[in-house]
């Protein structure tokens, strides 16, 4: 008789691991235990040397679906003389590294049984098991147990609490268990948060809602959605106002995969992305173009030749969209930058004048979880934006958080954090601009949330370079040594860490911009990076930005200063009328870029796209980030 210890490191709590490791010591017969601890998953197993290899062999080879092994160690500790396999509970530690699974989609298994009408869940909009259902959204502390997740304030019903204390239920220690008798329940409330209805009858009625054109709240995963019909211009152009959102375009949930195929070219790599446990949205060619979608009006996406698709990924995302049968715009609930409404009684507040009606439910929500974005390229899939599915899954990056615990504040746009410690690199979901104090506040909070999760205290905080980002402001006011890293230079070194990469890199960053430290704005460059140094070798040719930070808005004034870099005093006459200046603000451009005052000069290769987005006529002046380089994108695709 034998017997080892087992650690296992990754994605391992609230997967159904350990009740996997017991059905497969149950079959080779063998002794032991198991038990989530700060690090993983931690095994002891007892028994012939062969069952113990093979016992170690299938925990590689048949894991859970929603599982994830960084790493598997054995080492062989003395034998006990024990004989039965038990499953123990949680360990906590000082020192916490578990990986902190992403919510994922609803399984097969938990859909089959939501509509079938023998089954006591049916209809039920909040079935779950170990393989599905809200993870990162409702924990607030591991190990991963219900006790310290939202989900404490519901009392398991006697049928749920023998499936959770079952090792053979699918549904063993599912933290989110629950059920008609004993889970969460559906509200609508209107716009003062009145109650219209309850369980079944609100989402029947919000459905009704939905097809006379009505706009609606939902309450999802990680917060709220703004729901309205697609096919509905009159709707979609009355959300557009009251939402603040000229022309970006909104993302939509179709019912089943044949919908969106009706409107999209959908590959066979797509549609398994589509249904992925992530479910993410995923940007598709349009069938027709940049034209007409068949059920999708012209103001979801105007003028572009992609939509951005997702399908029904919540038991009650599913609910409802066979109720409604048809495509629905759902579009992350607040005002233009704001972050994501997630609490009902802010939902209301935040979003008076918005959402006619507030589909909600009695699950609090941890923390903002946004939809992840992605596309397929060149075969291989492209995450553009982290959030629900794969947030806030770790990065092994061996020596991390070595000399104490670090946090990253990321940038001001499209901002993140992120924690090292105990060899990993932890970043929270998407959390969006640092425009407005919402989204500030948003900030503030993921950044002490993500170090009271992991229970690691920063010993110091790296923050971008640039003086006046939110984010280094947040860094500067936290007291701890920082750590300034150059824009570009942390994009290069992030490619790095998730590739796996180390030695001499030569590193192309092409970006919107970034603070320089010779004075300019960066954005087109080629930099070497060894070690902890990085060096500039070369750069795109710079030209005069004139107004600074309003050329990222308006194109033309891109355009004007590459034209002058180019040719001088030649031909700005010419550009007035073409890029639509005055005569007037041309001789005021043109002194501001000969004296470099509010000109500064750039190598930005965004805002190269957006000049020649400009010269073309494409775009003068943009109402959301990025719009002029996206439309010279399409416009070359044609």
């Amino acid at each position: 008789m034998q017997r080892a210890r087992v650690t296992v490191r990754g994605g391992v709590q609230g997967v159904g691991f350990r009740p996997h490791a017991w059905r497969l010591a149950d079959e080779l017969a063998l002794g032991g235990w198991v038990s989530n601890t700060a690090e993983g998953v931690l095994i002891e197993v007892e028994g012939r040397a062969e069952a113990i290899e093979a016992f170690v062999r299938a925990l590689r080879t048949r894991r859970p679906p929603s599982a994830r092994i960084e790493s598997l160690e054995v080492a062989p500790i003395a034998p006990r003389g024990e004989r039965g396999f038990s499953i123990r509970p949680s360990a906590r530690a000082e020192r916490l590294s578990a990986a902190m699974l992403p919510d994922l989609a609803t399984c097969p298994e938990c859909l089959r049984e939501m509509l079938d009408p023998r089954d006591r869940r049916y209809l039920y909009p909040f079935t779950n098991c170990t393989h599905c259902g809200p993870r990162y959204s409702i924990v607030q502390a591991l190990p991963y147990d219900r006790e310290r997740t939202t989900m404490r304030a519901f009392t398991l019903c006697p049928a749920c609490r023998a499936e959770y204390g079952d090792p053979a239920d699918r549904r063993f220690h599912a933290q989110p268990n629950a059920c008609p008798a004993c889970g969460p329940q559906l509200a609508l409330w209107d716009a003062e948060g009145r109650v219209l209805a309850a369980r079944q009858e609100a989402l029947i009625e919000a459905a009704q809602a939905l097809r006379e054109g009505r706009i609606v709240a939902l309450k999802g995963l990680g917060g709220f959605h703004l729901l309205v019909d697609a096919r509905d211009a009159e709707a979609v152009a009355r959300l557009r106002r009251r939402k603040g959102r000229a022309e970006k375009s909104f993302a939509l949930m179709f019912p089943d995969l044949a919908a969106i195929r009706a409107a999209c070219e959908v590959s066979a790599q797509e549609a398994a992305l589509l249904a992925s446990p992530q479910a993410p949205i995923v940007l598709l060619a349009r069938l027709a173009g940049s034209g007409f979608a068949p059920g999708v009006a012209l103001g979801v996406a105007p003028g572009c030749p992609e939509l951005g698709a997702m399908l029904p990924y919540t038991p009650l995302h599913h609910l409802l969209s066979r109720e409604l049968g048809f495509a629905v715009v759902a579009t992350s609930a607040n005002r233009s930058e704001e972050p994501i409404a997630t609490d009902a009684r802010e939902a209301l507040a935040r979003l008076n004048g918005i959402a006619d009606l507030f589909l909600t439910h009695d699950r609090p929500i941890a923390r903002p979880v946004e939809d992840s974005v992605a596309r397929v390229v060149l075969g291989g899939e492209v995450l553009l934006r982290r959030g629900r599915g794969y947030a806030p899954y770790p990065l092994a990056l061996p020596g991390a958080g070595q000399g104490g615990a670090l946090l990253a504040v990321g940038a001001h746009m499209k901002s993140t954090v992120s924690l090292a410690a105990a060899g990993q690199v932890v970043t929270s979901s998407h959390l969006g601009d640092l425009d407005a104090p919402e989204g500030r506040d948003a900030h503030a909070a993921a950044a002490r949330d993500l170090a009271a999760l992991y229970g690691a205290a920063p010993a110091a905080v790296a923050c971008d370079l640039h003086p006046d980002y939110a984010s280094t402001r947040f860094a500067e006011a936290s007291g701890l040594p920082l750590l300034r890293v150059q824009h570009h230079v942390a994009h290069v070194a992030a490619c790095m860490a998730e590739n796996g990469l180390s030695g001499e890199v030569l590193g192309v960053a092409w970006d919107g911009s970034g603070y320089g430290p010779d004075g300019t704005v960066w954005g087109g460059e080629f930099l070497l990076l060894e070690g902890a140094s990085a060096r500039r070798v070369a750069h795109l040719r710079t030209f005069r930005l004139p107004g600074g930070e309003r050329a990222v808005r308006e194109p033309r004034r891109a355009a004007l200063g590459a034209l002058y870099e180019a040719l001088g005093d030649n031909g700005l006459e010419e550009a007035a009328s073409h890029l639509h200046f005055t005569r007037n603000e041309i001789q005021v451009m043109k002194s501001m870029m000969t004296t470099g005052t509010l000109a500064p000069r750039s190598s930005s290769a965004g805002r190269l796209f957006d000049a020649v987005a400009a010269l073309l006529g494409l775009r003068q002046v943009a109402s959301y980030e990025g719009q002029a380089a996206m439309e010279l994108e399409w416009a070359i695709a044609e």
